[in-house]
């Protein structure tokens, strides 16, 4: 039958990473298929990976992704509070797609009153105009220390009059204690809200499985509403962390290309288009091992530049890239990696902490002087790296701006007029503002063939991405009993 739900239904998780934005992914995919015009919803997010909305704020990556799926264009209201951390106890918090101060975990907890009003505003703008909203819990519901003002799991559900759904994931191990053990931390209330379970990432004999799925539903009374397979290659942006797992590789590729994995490391979004192409071995070289030999290392965006910046120096970038530009390799910045390819970053306001000028890389003349004001735009134009230029869509979210003579060798002309980014007098380095660079078929192809590919070939990342969602909702339609799934969908 077609998936063709009404009201709203909530996904919740036993843990992060337990596959809640995948599963409202696909959900959406399927509602969109089945005619029915389905919002995406996550009250509250954690997340570096970010995207700039149709109404020109900002929310979690994995939003925009589920709006794709959903057939509609992302806005403000799929995500109204989201979080970027700028330390290990503060973030930057953004409401309605705007920042609204940095706070740390303290002081959150106390604005968490004011940041609900801004979840239920866009909450009941949602239920008015969709027929249906798949809302997205955060991390899990069982974090008793946090259920005081809770507005990302039971403390939104139980406002609203939500049903819920629980997901586990079994690949991790250990999914029944984690589904038992996460009802046992809730409220009779809470444990009544929840009226079924998915469980996720299942790879094996599906026999095997059932004497455990019917003593689930024996000791909790509550039925298990579909086992999601497994599904290898899926090429879906990522919610926050970055990927363990690297692409297979048949032939020998032609580029090697890798990333330091900055503590901070933001939109790392940028990088899946060459995660996904076959010319590419990329990875991602995290703390403690030493940068390999490459033919392209690209500086990603960061959300505390500055720290990044003195991560890189501590754990010898700045050697590696020095001695990398000697043998004639390549360098590209984006973002927060263009501002520490420059000679300063100044940041007198105290924007991403405390105030003060710390001098870059100096591989370019280039100075950024951080500003609270937070620069937010879609936008298209030519990339002008290579012998022809190629199209470029994608988007800024900085805060900063840049000034200096290597703005002269431009790398994109705006179609807005204006022009982005910098390269180095002998076109080894090249710089921009714009995330999502490589997902234009012909744009990667060009940076591709300026790194040092012959006949590189152009992949379409989004093809990709929309090959995957229909996958993912293929399989979930097989997976999921869909019928009872219909019959969950309510709310107050």
């Amino acid at each position: 039958m077609p998936f063709s739900p009404r009201g709203a239904l909530m996904i919740q998780g036993t843990t992060s990473d337990a596959g809640k934005s995948t599963l409202v992914a696909g959900m959406c995919r399927l509602a969109w298929r089945g005619g029915v015009r389905v919002a995406p919803f996550k009250p509250q997010n954690m997340a570096l990976n970010s995207a700039v909305t149709v109404d020109g704020g900002e929310i979690g990556r994995a939003q925009a992704l589920q709006a794709i799926a959903a057939g509609v264009e992302a806005r403000i209201d799929f995500n109204p509070v989201l979080l970027k951390p700028t330390s290990d106890r503060g973030a930057q918090v953004i409401i309605h797609g705007h920042a609204h101060a940095n706070l740390d975990a303290r002081a959150y907890h106390e604005y968490k009153l004011t940041a609900f009003d801004a979840v239920l505003a866009s909450y009941a703008r949602l239920r008015r105009e969709f027929d249906a909203v798949i809302v997205e819990g955060a991390g899990s519901p069982a974090e008793i220390n946090l259920r005081d003002r809770d507005i990302a799991n039971m403390g939104f559900a139980e406002h609203v009059d939500c049903p819920v759904v629980l997901v586990a994931d079994i690949d991790r191990g250990g999914v029944f204690a984690h589904l038992l053990g996460t009802l046992a931390c809730l409220s009779e209330n809470e444990r009544a809200r929840v009226r079924g379970f998915v469980i996720n990432r299942f790879r094996g004999d599906i026999g095997l499985l059932k004497p455990g799925l019917e003593w689930l539903a024996q000791q909790t009374g509550k039925p298990v509403l579909g086992v999601l397979p497994y599904l290898h290659g899926l090429t879906l942006d990522a919610e926050d962390m970055l990927p363990s797992q690297r692409h297979a590789r048949g032939a020998t590729p032609a580029l090697k290309v890798i990333v330091p994995a900055l503590p901070r490391i933001s939109n790392h979004t940028d990088f899946d288009a060459l995660r996904a192409h076959s010319q590419v071995d990329f990875e991602y070289v995290r703390a403690g091992i030493a940068p390999p030999a490459c033919d392209l290392i690209v500086l990603p965006g960061s959300k505390s530049v500055q720290r990044d910046l003195a991560w890189l120096r501590e754990h010898g970038w700045d050697r590696a890239i020095e001695r990398h530009l000697r043998y004639g390799g390549k360098v590209l910045g984006i973002c927060g990696g263009m501002q520490m390819l420059g000679r300063e970053i100044d940041d007198p306001d105290g924007v991403e902490g405390a105030a003060g000028c710390v001098n870059g890389l100096g591989l370019l003349d280039l100075v950024t002087v951080l500003t609270p004001q937070k620069r937010l735009a879609n936008v298209t134009g030519r990339l002008c790296i290579g012998p022809v230029d190629a199209p470029v869509r994608g988007y800024e979210i900085h805060m900063g701006r840049t000034t200096g003579a290597a703005l002269e060798r431009l790398t994109v002309v705006l179609d807005s007029g204006t022009h982005d980014g910098a390269m180095s007098d002998d076109g080894q380095i090249a710089a921009t503002y714009l995330h999502g660079v490589f997902d234009t078929p012909e744009a990667c192809a060009a940076l591709l063939a300026w790194a040092g590919v012959e006949d590189a070939q152009a992949l379409d990342y989004p093809a990709l991405r929309e090959a995957s969602l229909d996958r993912l909702a293929d399989s979930f339609e097989r997976a999921l009993d869909v019928e009872r799934m219909h019959a969950l969908f309510g709310g107050g």
